[in-house]
C-alpha cells in the first residue's frame, strides 16, 4: 500500500510543481512585458527597443 501512496505522491508532487512553474513563467512574462514594454526609463527602452519592434511590440 506504501508504493501507491508514494507512486501518487510523487504524481501530485509533479504536477504541482508543474503548475507552479507555470504560474511563475506567466508572472515573469507580464513583469517583463508590464516593465520594459511600458518603461519610461531611456536606458531600458533602448535596450529592448529592436527587440520589441522585431516581435511587433508597439512601444512609441
Amino acid at each position: 500500500m506504501s508504493v501507491q501512496n508514494n507512486a501518487a505522491t510523487q504524481v501530485v508532487s509533479a504536477k504541482s510543481a508543474s503548475a507552479v512553474q507555470s504560474l511563475m513563467a506567466v508572472f515573469c512574462g507580464l513583469f517583463i512585458i508590464g516593465f520594459v514594454g511600458f518603461s519610461h526609463i531611456e536606458a531600458v527602452h533602448n535596450a529592448a527597443h529592436d527587440t520589441r519592434h522585431a516581435n511587433a511590440f508597439p512601444c512609441h
